[in-house]
């Protein structure tokens, strides 16, 4: 344990800070999806995410929005574990087969009115994976999407926008 501090400290920090120009960039949508859940939720907006058979590379960068350098959590977003307090589904992969019954029950049992984000390439039209043996496609063969976010992976900025596209948009989302 003292030897991988060591090395820890030795190191230092080896990731680099986003640019000044990508920095205002970010919190110039942050504040607008900020006010967009405000007047939407009237508190913060809680989404799970569901990896319906994807490479995780979209999920790298949805963990991105978490990091010191995004913080998607100053703008009143936050992810949960559970779809029964969730706002909204951020569907990322092609559906595999597999997967098609645990992606409807969290549908099922994600309150109304609730939003889906497809995300990525394979996640709007099933990207390189397509429709096979094993996969359905994209996620609204399943399920009802909301709103797209193309990208073999989108970028955080990309998801940003996405989801504020989602919540300014779409004023009532899904009842069903």
């Amino acid at each position: 344990m003292i030897r991988i501090l060591r090395q820890i400290f030795r190191t230092g920090v080896v990731t680099e800070p986003l640019p000044p120009a990508a920095e205002e960039e970010i919190k110039a949508m942050g504040t607008k999806l900020e006010e967009a859940i405000r007047r939407r939720f009237s508190r913060s907006l809680t989404i799970r995410q569901v990896d319906a058979g994807s490479c995780n590379g979209c999920e790298l960068e949805i963990h991105a929005l978490n990091n010191s350098f995004y913080n998607c959590e100053r703008f009143g977003v936050h992810f949960t574990a559970s779809p029964r307090f969730a706002d909204m589904l951020l569907v990322t992969g092609p559906v595999s087969r597999n997967m098609e019954v645990a992606l409807r029950r969290t549908y099922d049992a994600t309150p109304p009115p609730k939003l889906v984000v497809a995300v990525g390439d394979c996640g709007c039209n099933g990207g390189i994976f397509g429709e096979s043996y094993a996969s359905l496609g994209g996620i609204d063969k399943v399920i009802p999407v909301d709103v797209r976010i193309p990208g073999c992976p989108p970028t955080p900025v990309a998801l940003l926008n996405g989801i504020l596209s989602a919540v300014d948009g779409y004023p009532m989302g899904r009842g069903k």
